[in-house]
């Protein structure tokens, strides 16, 4: 990867959660392993105060119903803390379970033409997580549509556990 900024590692703060099916355990695994490939994650300047050098490790977990993003710098040193409500992502995680219920079902026992227009329709909801997603960061990390898909996956793994 360059040396624009990034995230280096990710980590899941699943502590006092069920533990997941193993459907919701490989889209975590998949999710993470995508994002160390290929993500875009920039800390902006806020409130004057310098950023914190690339690369970045993130720790995500839900605490107080809340969505953290704990970021540290290559070398583990603190670089940013925010906490988002989870109320704008419940619809569409949500829908997104569903669907991605269906598309399993349909796996199994439907034509490809069916299976194709589920997994459309499940992209398009995964498309509306990752831009509410893109718009809760605003001002405080910016990330591409890529890196944002796959930490809405990461969102809907912890929604799963929470």
């Amino acid at each position: 990867m360059s040396d624009a900024p990034h995230l280096v590692s990710v980590e899941i703060d699943d502590a006092g959660l069920p533990v997941p099916t193993p459907e919701i355990e490989q889209e975590r695994k998949v999710a993470i392993f995508d994002l160390l490939e290929d993500n875009s994650f920039v800390l902006p300047a806020r409130d004057g105060r310098e950023v914190p050098q690339p690369p970045y490790k993130l720790l995500l977990a839900i605490r107080d119903r809340r969505l953290v993003f704990d970021i540290r710098t290559g070398a583990d040193a603190p670089a940013a803390e925010f906490h988002l409500s989870l109320g704008p992502f419940r619809q569409v995680v949500k829908d997104y379970f569903q669907i991605c219920e269906s598309y399993f079902d349909a796996v199994k026992k439907l034509p490809p033409s069916q299976i194709e227009a589920i997994d459309m329709g499940r992209r398009g909801i995964h498309n509306e997580g990752a831009r509410i997603l893109q718009e809760r960061l605003e001002g405080k990390v910016d990330v591409d549509i890529d890196t944002a898909r796959r930490l809405f996956t990461l969102i809907c793994v912890l929604h799963f556990g929470g």
